[in-house]
């Protein structure tokens, strides 16, 4: 669990309770199982319509993803790839095909590898790993439009809401001293609606974009990396050309190994 994020939504909800209690309001005021209904309901729905069924079966395992910390692969990539530079000018390419079996190596670094070991020509092997990198980001973009509709649809199912509870505060008004309260529960649909875009649905989107940047680096230098290898630089040559994917400061954990 990333604890940044989770701590991130909870002082957000804090901020705004808190907030609202310290000018007077109830807490239990802002508690509106009709609003949320119509709110996380239609939002819900909405996001339904707008995506096959494909896309959205992937919404548990992509929130399981945005909440998940994930830390960079890049240093310690870097440093294997130096080994395998170091095997393969030693003892050949056919060397690493050991490699290829291990199941704890990335599926994306053992595929660039077996294409090594079974000679395919490097344009092609190129060309195949930046296809699939592609289909990638394809496949997170899926998952990164949902809450970014979803960021879209909740304000405005918000102030559908309260035009619908406007709707019933103007057909009753027989009672002007209850105009007070059902006006303020109507306007809480546009509460939750906007609160809901701009707490969970749209910072969930842009931390998924995050991930996925970082992920596309990770892929482009394995790229990189498996590139070098097949043409057989200088091991300390492949750590200097690779260097330029980690971030500002990182450059530490490799010296640190050397």
């Amino acid at each position: 669990m990333d604890i940044v994020i989770l701590g991130g939504l909870v002082v957000a909800f804090l901020s705004l309770i808190l907030g609202f209690s310290i000018d007077g309001g109830s807490v239990t005021s802002l508690i509106h199982p009709t609003a949320a209904l119509i709110i996380l309901g239609g939002t819900f729905g909405a996001v339904a319509v707008s995506f096959p069924g494909n896309v959205l079966k992937k919404f548990p395992k992509v929130i399981k993803i945005a909440f998940q910390k994930r830390e960079s692969n890049i240093a310690k990539n870097i440093l294997y790839f130096k080994e395998i530079s170091t095997k393969t000018r030693k003892e050949g390419l056919l060397s690493i095909e050991a490699e290829v079996s291990e199941s704890n190596v990335d599926p994306f670094i053992k595929q660039g590898l077996q294409f090594v070991v079974d000679g395919i020509e490097q344009s092609t092997v190129e060309s195949i790993m930046k296809t699939k990198l592609e289909q990638m980001v394809e496949r997170h973009e899926d998952g990164m439009e949902i809450f970014s509709a979803a960021g879209g649809y909740a304000p405005t199912m918000g102030i559908i809401g309260t035009v619908m509870g406007l709707v019933l505060v103007v057909g009753n008004l027989s009672d002007p001293t209850l105009l007070g309260p059902k006006i303020a529960s109507a306007f809480m649909a546009t509460l939750y609606g906007i609160a809901t875009a701009n707490i969970i649905w749209l910072p969930i989107a842009n931390k998924l974009k995050m991930l996925n940047k970082q992920e596309v680096i990770e892929k482009e230098m394995i790229i990189e990396a498996i590139l070098l290898i097949q043409q057989g630089v200088n091991p300390n040559t492949l750590v200097n050309k690779l260097e330029g994917f980690l971030e500002d400061g990182n450059e530490n954990l490799l010296r640190d190994d050397k």
